[in-house]
């Protein structure tokens, strides 16, 4: 007999608990009307680090090595479609290095961030909910990856920030920030407005 695997807490919730309630505060009739979290981008700009069109190995290794602790997958390094001159940037130098994460990885991610990484952010106040495109995608930064309990900062040569993104399906501003939020996502509420972070 095949053992069946164990759902990641959040799933689970969402599945038990949020679906419900989203079907009710929205009056949706079918379970495809859902908002559906497909996947989640995580992306680290390296683009100033680049010295002769090539990155440096330090820089590359140090990024390259947060990104695969903190997901679980190697990063893939995003080449720079054009050139801009402003940024001594030409088509083809690496510009980013990021990872998509989709399934059970997707929400063990979501979950260390929101319970792990999110609460150590340094003069903390709630994340703002004005973050989110017409089509309910959710992106925040990071300024820091010392906030990932996993990275030892006394092997890191440098700091760097990242960008994550979270993206939706069927969905729009006010049902994402609805999920997100049963989620357990600190948005900030409005009372607390005055320096969100």
């Amino acid at each position: 007999m095949i053992a069946q695997r164990e759902l990641p807490r959040l799933r689970k919730l969402y599945h038990e608990t949020i679906v419900p309630a989203v079907m009710e505060k929205f009056a949706l009739r079918n379970v495809h009307q859902l908002p559906r979290m497909v996947k989640i981008v995580i992306n680290c700009g390296v683009g100033r680090y680049l010295e002769n069109q090539k990155l440096k190995p330090e820089v590359r290794d140090t990024v390259a090595e947060t990104l695969s602790v903190i997901t679980g997958q190697r990063p893939i390094t995003v080449m720079a479609k054009k050139s801009v001159s402003n940024f001594k940037v030409r088509a083809g130098a690496p510009s980013a290095l990021m990872v998509t994460l989709h399934g059970d990885r997707m929400w063990h991610f979501l979950d260390r961030l929101i319970n792990l990484a999110i609460p150590r952010i340094r003069d903390f106040r709630g994340l703002k909910d004005t973050a989110f495109d017409p089509g309910g995608n959710y992106s925040m930064g990071l300024v820091e990856q010392a906030v990932w309990p996993e990275i030892n900062m006394a092997k890191v040569s440098f700091t760097h920030g990242m960008n994550i993104n979270i993206v939706f399906e069927k969905s729009n501003p006010e049902m994402s920030t609805f999920v997100l939020a049963q989620l357990g996502m600190p948005f900030v509420r409005p009372e607390q407005e005055v320096g969100a972070v």
